[in-house]
């Protein structure tokens, strides 16, 4: 009894990566030598066989086509190779982040250039940029104060960005999203 639920229990761990030997469902593969050569369309089995003669492994590589493409090949290796592509091309990703530039509806000039310029940092840098005018209390009667900023922002930005967003209120802010063109 106690063999029964060892077994009934046990884990079973899905096998990741392409199938190879074994693992391969098809009775017939297309199979490509270890060195590049085209052998035609063998039995799995046979294809196996060759495989284990040059001490490699029979790595299916487009399981979707008719028979499925097979290759000879170092299974380790294939695995390396695949990691090595895959850090490649997320090193090449660019990940876009929102910068957030927080305003109020009486904010000094100076103040307004400084983060103007900001902003123009981080849109030229890919990122895009959130603009938010935050209104207490009383302020919140005057919101066009707070659309004439926006529209200033919008001018100030035509150079570097697109709006994404247009100006809207949120609760007790407006907001806006400026996209690098």
């Amino acid at each position: 009894m106690p063999d029964f639920k060892q077994n009934y229990f046990q884990r079973r761990t899905k096998h990741k990566g392409p199938r190879s030997n074994k693992r391969i469902i098809s009775a017939e593969v297309q199979v490509i030598s270890s060195d590049g050569q085209n052998l035609g369309i063998l039995n799995t089995q046979e294809a196996i066989m060759i495989a284990k003669n040059e001490g490699l492994d029979l790595i299916e590589i487009a399981q979707n086509a008719k028979p499925p493409v097979c290759k000879i090949m170092d299974m380790g290796k294939y695995k390396y190779d695949a990691q090595k592509k895959a850090n490649k091309a997320k090193k090449k990703q660019k990940k876009i982040e929102i910068k957030e530039i927080k305003l109020r509806p009486v904010t000094e000039i100076h103040d307004y250039t400084f983060k103007i310029k900001n902003a123009q940092k981080f849109l030229s840098k890919g990122d895009k940029v959130k603009f938010t005018i935050k209104f207490k209390g009383r302020e919140l009667q005057h919101s066009n104060l707070g659309d004439e900023l926006m529209q200033k922002i919008k001018t100030d930005m035509e150079k570097l960005g697109k709006v994404e967003l247009q100006p809207r209120f949120d609760g007790k802010q407006m907001i806006m999203i400026i996209q690098p063109i």
